[in-house]
């Protein structure tokens, strides 16, 4: 309970004003034009004579003084006509998301997130400048993880991939770096690789008992299944020898290609698609194929990234903003536009926690979401504030989501 007010002791009486509504929105505290003092805001008071000057500075100190202290006490009881005050929130509450703070430098960016299927709990973060975090409550607290075989040599690692499959994990990194446990991550020991790799590894894929599948920024895609000792070619050349190949079979922008993939992305049934590092075309390959397969794009802008969707088909996204859905299942060249509040935000990621749920992400803060299968989306306000770009969206199953974001953001699924 606030305490009663003492009356100034004045050597003569004054006029008690009941404080106006200004000064309950203006006093000591907070003063208009956004000024802040330990006085009331000042008055001009007239110069009084010498005979008088003291007492009425007098009277007018002590009914400043009891005004802005009557008004101090009048905000912090609840009013009929305002409420009780609350206090100011720095940011909005993040909805269905509420955003993770990590032990890392702001410049850090976040590139991949995997969790241990027998222990949901247990999760490990990758990103540049050798950033390994590790949580075991569900990614609720993150803490920074040492491993002494990735630090051997002078390198600052970009850790740009990891998957698990049951306590087996895989690690790949660049420069040219792989990372192997077999104990959920308790332990992680280096697998040579060789000189002769073409490209730089971009994503790896547990697929069992010691085995995994690798992919590089050049196409090659590697299998192993003795805990990477010995690796079998997938393909038989690089996505580059293969344009050289068929440039006169009518890719377009095939001869600008740079030799290098944007974005890879894998199905659970294997099959992959990749965005040319210029967004000029894609390509795309299924187990037992011998070369990758350009496609022109389907749309007039440059492709930004593409996916699989919940339900066997694609999605593509372009630069500025716009988001396609093929028609169908399966790889395919048809595309068909759906209407998305993308403010002029490149999109930047898709992730489906189901057939019909979905979410997309993408610069300043922008955040997505579809019920219908992608039918229509709406966008989530909740990230508005958060000055980062989303890129990636990763929902390890139904109740358990992630996006990652640059500036070391990142946000939880809490649906």
């Amino acid at each position: 309970m606030a305490s009663l007010l003492q009356l100034p002791d004045c050597s003569k009486p004054v006029i008690l004003l009941k404080p106006s509504f200004t000064s309950l929105f203006f006093n000591n505290t907070t003063s208009p034009r956004h000024f802040r003092s330990s006085q009331p805001p000042p008055r001009f008071i007239p110069k009084a004579s010498s005979s008088s000057s003291s007492s009425s500075s007098s009277s007018l100190l002590c009914r400043r003084r009891f005004i802005a202290e009557t008004a101090a006490v009048s905000l912090s009881l609840a009013s009929p006509f305002l409420g009780p005050v609350q206090p100011a929130k720095s940011e909005d509450a993040l909805s269905e998301w509420e955003r993770c703070y990590l032990p890392i430098d702001p410049g850090v960016v976040l590139l991949d997130i995997a969790f241990v299927p027998d222990d949901l709990n247990h999760g490990f973060l990758l990103g540049t400048r050798q950033t390994i975090l590790e949580t075991k409550d569900g990614g609720n607290t993150w803490v920074p993880r040492s491993i002494p075989s990735a630090e051997d040599e002078d390198f600052n690692y970009r850790f740009n991939s990891i998957s698990f499959i049951g306590k087996e994990g895989w690690i790949v990194g660049k420069p040219a770096i792989l990372l192997y446990t077999s104990d959920a991550g308790e332990n992680w020991e280096r697998i040579a690789l060789s000189a002769q790799l073409p490209g730089d590894m971009v994503y790896i894929k547990a697929t069992g008992e010691k085995g995994a599948e690798m992919v590089t920024d050049q196409g090659a895609i590697y299998v192993t299944s003795n805990k990477g000792y010995n690796w079998r070619a997938a393909v038989q050349e690089t996505v580059s020898a293969t344009l050289n190949r068929t440039v006169s079979s009518g890719i377009s922008g095939a001869s600008y290609y740079t030799g290098t993939f944007n974005t890879v992305n894998r199905s659970p049934d294997g099959r992959y698609v990749a965005v040319s590092s210029r967004g000029n075309f894609y390509l795309t390959w299924e187990p037992g194929q011998p070369f990758w397969q350009p496609h022109n794009r389907a749309v007039a802008r440059r492709i930004q990234n593409m996916g699989w969707r919940a339900d066997g088909g694609l999605w593509l996204l372009v630069r500025g903003g716009g988001l396609f859905l093929s028609k169908g299942t399966g790889i395919t060249e048809d595309f068909e536009e759906v209407a998305v509040q993308s403010r002029g935000f490149g999109i930047l990621d898709v992730g489906y926690r189901s057939q019909e749920e979905a979410w997309a992400a993408g610069g300043s803060g922008i955040l997505l979401r579809t019920t219908n299968g992608g039918k229509s989306w709406i966008r989530d306000k909740a990230a508005d504030n958060i000055a980062a770009n989303l890129y990636s969206v990763k929902f390890i199953d139904d109740k358990k989501g992630f996006v990652l974001g640059n500036d070391g953001v990142l946000l939880r699924y809490l649906g």
